[in-house]
């Protein structure tokens, strides 16, 4: 259904407010609209007062002193700049903008539309101290099509007033591959976002020799793959170079009867994962053990000989280690 609607403009009041109406078409039109309000009645996102006053603008320094103690609030506003919507500002706004001294912003993040009407904590700044007032808490509401809607209350103190963020049609511009940057939280700008690079993180080592006993930390010295250069042949160690999920494989092989060995794999100085071999009786056996896991940048992870024997020459690739970044 296709529905026009017209506004109709109204005198300004005294307090510089429009109040916005809306007139049917036709008597369709009308019933499908009493319908709608009916559902909507007592909505404030659909009963609020257009407050569009240029001195509210964060970027406004006025000669007159404006203050929002002297008007009569009376239930909700939606805030606006030359008929385009903004939102309160959530930071600190400078003395002596928004056409007052003591400019007020919102001391607390808007809403998301799930969580309906909140209360937030309003600040005035004034001399060097973004909450030197503390005005009267308000209400604030988010709307379907991305606005918001507050339900005013008088200052505690003049010369306070309620600003209007005009980074809000700045920031309102960034496309989905840019993100909206100031350096002085004053002036904003879209900005490109960086491109996360796909970080390729593969290695494979061996150890081309018999380890026996206990060895606190295997020093793999033949490295076949190194992609990233994440791993260190001198320590043996692996270290995550970024954040993401990693898998790790590694092994061994003993041939003595009744000989118990374990080698296991140490994350962050925790032992998570074991390659167990016991044979019985005289034969080789060999085992691989693989783990998967989510690393932070820094973490730490090597493999460890518990116990027993575990054989391997220069040409076998029987004591491995080695692992890959699979997601970041």
């Amino acid at each position: 259904m296709h529905i026009t609607t017209h506004h109709k403009k109204v005198p300004e009041d005294k307090d510089g407010t429009y109040i916005l109406t809306y007139d049917a078409n036709d008597e369709e039109e009308e019933e499908w609209r009493f319908t709608r309000a009916s559902r909507r009645r007592g909505d404030p996102c659909y009963h609020y007062t257009v407050l569009d006053q240029a001195w509210r603008a964060t970027n406004i320094t006025t000669k007159y002193k404006m203050c929002d103690r002297n008007i009569k609030w009376k239930g909700w506003y939606r805030l606006f700049y030359n008929g385009k919507s903004l939102q309160m500002p959530e930071r600190c706004v400078p003395v002596n903008k928004c056409g007052t001294q003591a400019p007020l912003w919102l001391a607390g993040p808007h809403p998301k539309r799930r969580q309906g009407i909140v209360t937030r904590r309003v600040c005035g700044h004034w001399k060097k101290n973004c909450c030197a007032f503390r005005s009267t808490p308000i209400q604030v509401k988010k709307c379907r099509g991305n606005y918001y809607v507050y339900k005013f209350t008088p200052p505690t103190a003049c010369y306070l007033a309620y600003c209007a963020d005009i980074n809000t049609l700045v920031c309102g511009r960034c496309r989905r591959n840019q993100s909206c940057v100031s350096r002085d939280k004053i002036n904003w700008r879209c900005k490109r976002k960086k491109r996360m690079s796909s970080t390729k993180i593969h290695f494979f080592a061996s150890f081309p020799g018999q380890l026996v006993g206990k060895v606190n930390r295997i020093k793999y010295s033949k490295v076949l793959v190194n992609v990233g250069r994440a791993f260190n042949r001198r320590t043996g160690v692996f270290k995550a170079p970024v954040k993401g999920v990693y898998q790790f494989f590694f092994s061994t092989q003993t041939s003595n009867t009744g000989l118990k060995t374990d080698l296991w794999l140490v994350v962050n100085g925790y032992w998570v994962s074991v390659s167990h071999t016991h044979i019985s009786r005289p034969s080789s056996v060999g085992n691989l053990s693989t783990y998967m896991t989510f690393l932070r940048r820094g973490a730490v992870v090597y493999v460890t000989q518990n116990c027993g024997k575990s054989w391997a020459n220069a040409a076998s690739m029987t004591i491995t280690f080695g692992g890959s970044l699979l997601a970041q």
